[in-house]
């Protein structure tokens, strides 16, 4: 099965009122921008519910309603339509913002909500790791972003130092 019936049950979830606002990030979301790559999760960001009388951020919600959907668990995602799914929390100001700022893109006539490129290359230079270093200098090669923003973005969460760091080694 294709990512579309992952994105429509994803709609779904929404539309119960499980989970607010969600945005397509990781791999998956920069698949949006370059050419596809190998993944081994579709990377889902929401805002998660406190439980009733509870002061305690909880998946349960989400889990639940997957499960009650037949959905099956493995370790740490949720099989939907065949696709390993990671429901993360928006932990971060730079992960808040990409949320916040998400685009709608099309998935053969269904829509869904994906992280804009540059918040997807902030992120992954935040996250620091090789993989995420190239996908970065993907989109630059790709020229599947806007430069000036993506500082603007970098500046805005105390980032610079490492867009430096990173062209120092990877573009000069």
């Amino acid at each position: 099965m294709g990512i579309k019936e992952v994105i429509e049950m994803i709609n779904r979830m929404e539309a119960a009122g499980v989970i607010e606002r969600y945005a397509i990030g990781g791999a998956v979301g920069a698949t949006f921008y370059l050419e596809p790559v190998a993944t081994l999760d579709v990377d889902i960001f929401v805002e998660f519910h406190t439980e009733p009388d509870s002061q305690m951020l909880s998946p349960e919600p989400i889990f639940r309603y997957l499960r009650d959907c037949g959905c099956a668990m493995e370790g740490e995602h949720v099989v939907i339509a065949g696709w390993p799914v990671q429901f993360l929390p928006a932990g971060s100001a730079l992960v808040q913002e990409a949320l916040t700022k998400a685009v709608e893109k099309d998935v053969e006539g269904t829509p869904a909500r994906v992280f804009t490129a540059e918040h997807v290359a902030a992120i992954a230079l935040e996250t620091g790791r090789a993989k995420d270093k190239a996908r970065v200098l993907q989109f630059i090669e790709a020229d599947a972003i806007d430069l000036q923003r993506l500082q603007e973005i970098l500046t805005r969460h105390g980032l610079a130092g490492a867009w430096k760091q990173f062209e120092r080694q990877f573009l000069k």
